[in-house]
């Protein structure tokens, strides 16, 4: 019987909303987003690197007050202890969400590599 590669994950999602690296990573956020001090810091963080990205996919250069900006941006953001666990929690389900891509890529790169051979 062939699986249903879309019901597969649904699974997937539904054990990764259970898993505790997402549970652990929920409840932080919301931490953040009751603190209206760490809730300010987090929002600013985020502005000033999604300001970067967007400079930085469109080839516009960024400037020395602009890397500085981000500097202190991130320096405040790990200081504050609620914001760098936060931060920490989202590095573990990163690490999570790579190596589940790792597993779903396996038989691809099990064939590709065997061509290269």
């Amino acid at each position: 019987m062939a699986a249903n590669l879309y019901d597969l994950a649904y699974e997937m999602e539904k054990g990764l909303r259970q898993s505790q690296e997402y549970l652990a990573l929920k409840q932080l956020y919301a931490d953040v987003e009751a603190s209206e001090e760490a809730r300010g810091i987090f929002e600013n963080f985020r502005n000033v690197q999604m300001r970067l990205q967007e400079k930085q996919m469109t080839g516009q250069e960024i400037t020395e007050e602009e890397v500085q900006q981000a500097q202190k941006t991130m320096a405040l953001v790990q200081q504050h202890p609620l914001i760098s666990k936060l931060m920490e929690a989202e590095q573990r389900m990163s690490m999570v969400i790579a190596d589940v891509n790792k597993i779903i890529m396996k038989p691809l790169e099990e064939m590709y590599g065997a061509m290269a051979e």
